[in-house]
């Protein structure tokens, strides 16, 4: 996981040589809260012609919970922004300084702001749509399940559906309790603590019953087993709770090509989303 800020800080280098379509505007470095902080801004990637009432993704990127930042997915911004949904990239507060309880209240009010706001941009507030990668596939789901992130926040969950692809940390106290005292799980010691109760309750599987919106799921066929075995459970338990969950499995791709693929707009998973979001 680690491989991941490497690959995508140089992701974004290069994105400063590409210009946008003219079609695409940016709005950066927004503040969603009261605070002047960079951690707690995001960018808004949309169309210029802002008259019809477009749906809006909500991207929340991975990085092991340390590390990452809302400009590094340019492109993803600018790929779904060209195919007619407004695109928020966030940042949120990162481990050490920042546990999983509060980037899950982060995240949530970096919602509420959208939903209050997007109309600006010709975004629709009733049509948001959460998507995480890795970690952030973690933390849109947990704030999407566990109900105290937007009743902390002063909202009603406003999310229409989430698109979680290769999401690590469903289960963290699965995964805390059985896996190799490595250094991923050191690390991941700053964002959840030893305390196995912290692990159970920053896990989204844990709080499966709460859930009441259609999934997108995607995995890499040579990613990491508990992404693997945890994503499949989820698609399970959603169906049976007669939710539409959808789990597609992407030959050949590991973990950091599951999000890094996307920089191309003709990647088969925008067609995958452009369907989710239209049938939802």
């Amino acid at each position: 996981m680690t491989k991941i800020k490497n690959v995508l800080m140089l992701i974004a280098f290069l994105g400063q040589f590409s210009a946008l379509s003219a079609k695409v505007l940016t709005a950066k470095n927004i503040n969603y809260t009261d605070q002047n902080e960079v951690r707690r801004q995001l960018n808004v990637y949309y169309e210029k012609d802002t008259s019809t009432s477009k749906d809006v993704v909500i991207f929340i990127h991975g990085g092991s919970w340390s590390s990452g930042k809302k400009d590094i997915y340019w492109w993803l911004g600018r790929n779904l922004a060209r195919k007619g949904v407004i695109t928020v990239t966030i940042n949120y507060g990162l481990a050490p300084e920042s546990q999983y309880e509060q980037m899950g209240d982060d995240c949530a009010r970096a919602v509420k702001w959208v939903k209050n706001h997007i109309a600006d941009y010709g975004g629709n507030p009733s049509r948001i749509f959460l998507m995480g990668h890795s970690a952030g596939g973690q933390l849109a789901e947990l704030i999407n399940a566990d109900r105290r992130y937007f009743d902390k926040a002063g909202i009603a969950n406003p999310v229409k559906g989430v698109i979680l692809d290769d999401p690590f940390g469903l289960d963290m106290k699965e995964y805390m309790s059985t896996s190799a005292k490595d250094n991923n799980y050191t690390d991941f010691l700053r964002t959840f603590s030893a305390d196995p109760v912290n692990w159970e309750k920053g896990s989204p599987l844990h709080y499966v019953q709460y859930i009441t919106n259609p999934h997108l799921i995607f995995y890499g066929e040579k990613t990491y087993p508990a992404i693997q075995i945890q994503s499949e459970r989820l698609n399970k338990l959603l169906r049976a709770k007669n939710l539409s969950s959808e789990l597609q499995i992407i030959k050949s791709k590991k973990h950091v090509g599951m999000i890094t693929q996307m920089i191309f707009g003709n990647n088969r998973l925008y067609a995958s989303i452009l369907k989710f979001l239209s049938r939802s």
